[in-house]
């Protein structure tokens, strides 16, 4: 009989599981404890059973890029991520900061843009930003919330300090990952959880829902709410139909929805039903062929003049996403500054201003040591690992930072936090970050909901499942 944790071996990173001697850290002591008296066949037993039950459930996603077949599973490590109570305290109140900045951040930008004309944040970086919409110059919206929704990227330095790496502010996913293994974990696997009662993550679709419902238009305690998706080849379809299921609310697609008289409605066999808020996965651009892509398919004619009438909720608002473009991210401490009158509670990664002529020098003498990123892609596409390329790629940077500076941010590596992972003959240390999710309906809510990714290549610092990363669940204490 082969003993779990009998190979385990820490290496020169913050180690989540264990100190720099190889101990246990306290709230992981329970979880050592059932690890050593697991055997490593029944182990691998247990993870192929858990893995056939989401194949089964339909738990994939979808990778555009890859002709090979996009269909894919996330895989799913079985170990889970432990954070106490006061971690996630510190963790809550650091991303609450932020998305209160963000939004307010929005709501000026589209209106006074006092920001702007102060030169917190260079009026020339937003306008042209790729998800500036100037469509929505002037909207009010209700409660002047922009953000309902977001995903808050979060990574462990050397030294044990959580960094944000990035924000998610347009329609981030992955919340189906954290629902879905928390599930089949405790009924394939319930020993884990003999030593832990982590708080629930099943809550999360009806907080959705209070969210949405507090979003509404103002007086309306009663709200139609429904989940616009882009149908069933979308990568995240899986997800759009678990969270219309868990809300109640129905999962409609463009063609089921029309607008008359600047009021949208909903198609069903007995007439049309009044839409009064829609939690769209669909991108700005594919929304309304009026006023966007004339060419689009998947979104409905007419419905921005309903909402910038004031007669539908779009969660996000349209334009939220020059809150996270790449290049906008340096300036958000300053926007906490700016509005909220503290300082950051949760510090960002130093970046690198390609805008900037001296940083951008830097940047390209040095590429060989940063990790360079297209501030409008995601997803770990458009990316450069310096310490990783070669001098092609390396080159082929140079030429399109110095062609499009304003397209490139650039940061240090930072050595992301290990966490014990399956791998082929045992566990080992793999990298991890944490996407806490973020809800606002009229005050900004933080379930005890997150997703930790791992890159469960060795070395590799790349924790995206469309580059080859998977999940893990994350247990938040009391």
């Amino acid at each position: 009989m082969q003993a779990l944790l009998e190979r385990y071996a820490r290496i020169d990173f913050y180690d989540e599981f264990s100190d720099d001697v190889g101990i246990p850290r306290s709230h992981y002591v329970g979880l050592a404890s059932t690890l050593r008296s697991i055997d490593w066949s029944d182990f691998q037993h247990r993870v192929a059973t858990v893995n056939a039950v989401l194949l089964q459930r339909g738990v994939t996603f979808t990778v555009y890029a890859d002709a090979r077949g996009t269909e894919r599973l996330m895989p799913f490590d079985l170990i889970p991520r432990i954070v106490p109570a006061d971690e996630w305290s510190l963790i809550e109140r650091g991303i609450s900061q932020r998305v209160y900045a963000l939004n307010a951040f929005l709501t000026d930008v589209y209106g006074k843009q006092r920001i702007l004309t102060d030169g917190v944040v260079p009026w020339n970086l937003v306008f042209s930003a790729r998800f500036f919409s100037r469509e929505m110059i002037g909207v009010k919206l209700p409660h002047n919330v922009y953000i309902h929704v977001s995903g808050i990227d979060l990574i462990r330095g050397r030294d044990g300090t959580y960094y944000v790496l990035e924000d998610n502010c347009r329609t981030p996913s992955g919340i189906s990952y954290v629902l879905e293994n928390r599930d089949v974990l405790k009924r394939s696997f319930p020993r884990l959880f003999e030593h832990y009662q982590p708080r629930p993550v099943d809550d999360y679709p009806r907080r959705l829902r209070a969210a949405l419902t507090n979003a509404a238009p103002f007086g309306n305690v009663e709200p139609t709410i429904v989940l616009l998706t882009p149908g069933i080849f979308n990568s995240a379809y899986f997800e759009h139909t678990m969270l219309a299921r868990l809300m109640g609310v129905e999962l409609v697609e463009g063609h089921d929805l029309i607008v008359r008289d600047n009021v949208v409605y909903m198609k069903t066999t007995k007439g049309t039903q009044r839409i009064d808020v829609i939690y769209r996965r669909v991108d700005d651009e594919f929304l309304d062929p009026l006023y966007f892509r004339s060419d689009s398919a998947l979104g409905v004619t007419g419905l921005m003049d309903a909402y910038r009438a004031g007669n539908v909720v779009l969660a996000n608002a349209v334009g939220s996403g020059v809150a996270d473009d790449k290049a906008v991210y340096p300036f958000v401490p300053a926007m906490i500054k700016y509005y909220l009158g503290a300082d950051p509670v949760l510090p960002n990664v130093p970046t690198y201003d390609c805008t900037n002529d001296a940083q951008r020098q830097h940047v390209i003498t040095h590429l060989d040591e940063l990790v360079v990123k297209n501030a409008n892609q995601s997803g770990g596409y458009g990316m450069l690992m310096g310490p990783s390329s070669t001098s092609l790629e390396r080159e082929e940077f140079r030429l399109a930072i110095e062609a499009s500076p304003r397209e490139f941010i650039a940061q240090p590596i930072i050595p992301l936090s290990c966490h014990p992972t399956v791998v082929g003959d045992g566990l080992a240390p793999r990298h991890i970050d944490l996407r806490p999710y973020v809800l606002y309906g009229r005050e900004v809510d933080v379930p005890a909901c997150a997703l930790t990714r791992v890159a469960l290549q060795k070395g590799s610092l790349v924790v995206n499942s469309s580059q080859g990363g998977g999940g893990k669940d994350t247990w938040i204490l009391e």
